[in-house]
């Protein structure tokens, strides 16, 4: 009988694991505006530059605690704006002139951090803003001393996950966004390299707060 013969077994190949998904500006803040910002600034240290440490988004509702319906709706379309499902805030006190007791429900927000704050920011700088009717950028006026940004969104269909036929009412929200900045100028510069369409500063105002 004829020997069989003996075929070589191929190697079996080995599994990569699945590459770390990173958000498209958290690879920019990586790669380029961590270099630029310690170039601008003459940081000794990287370590020393700047970053995003969170975005706080708040809607806000008067009749709360008598419309129940209201409130379901604004935490719905926060969750699609946010990605994120936020929590309801209440009154810390009674406010009088607004028939509020301590206690009710006063609106909702929602806190973002890591790749879920890189991935809204992207959606708000490249398709959101944009859509505000008559916008001409963002205030550089806005932030807190200590190099945090907040600004008011007046209409939340500006999001393209909220579906205007099944709003209840057109609704503002604030957007928050925190930074481990130590200056409003070393903000100002950070969120401008991410893209938020700040407005400039004057000259004549930047050569003020330097000196």
């Amino acid at each position: 009988m004829a020997e069989k013969k003996k075929t070589k077994k191929t190697p079996a190949k080995k599994k990569t694991p699945n590459s770390v998904y990173v958000p498209s500006l958290r690879a920019l803040y990586l790669e380029q505006i961590m270099v630029a910002m310690q170039k601008q600034f003459n940081y000794k240290n990287i370590m020393e530059v700047p970053k995003l440490t969170g975005i706080f988004l708040n809607m806000g509702l008067g009749d709360a605690k008598t419309n129940s319906k209201n409130l379901e709706s604004a935490v719905e379309e926060l969750t699609l704006i946010s990605g994120q499902k936020p929590i309801i805030t209440k009154s810390k006190k009674d406010i009088s002139n607004f028939k509020i007791r301590k206690g009710w429900p006063v609106g909702c927000k929602v806190t973002l951090h890591s790749n879920m704050m890189y991935e809204f920011l992207e959606r708000l700088i490249s398709v959101a803003l944009p859509r505000t009717r008559d916008f001409r950028g963002l205030s550089f006026k806005s932030f807190d001393g200590r190099g945090n940004y907040n600004f008011g969104i007046k209409e939340q269909i500006i999001f393209t996950e909220i579906d205007y036929d099944k709003i209840e009412s057109i609704r503002g929200l604030n957007v928050t966004i925190t930074t481990s900045a130590k200056s409003d100028d070393e903000g100002y510069h950070l969120l401008k390299h991410f893209g938020l369409p700040l407005r400039d500063i004057p000259v004549k105002q930047e050569v003020e707060e330097a000196a």
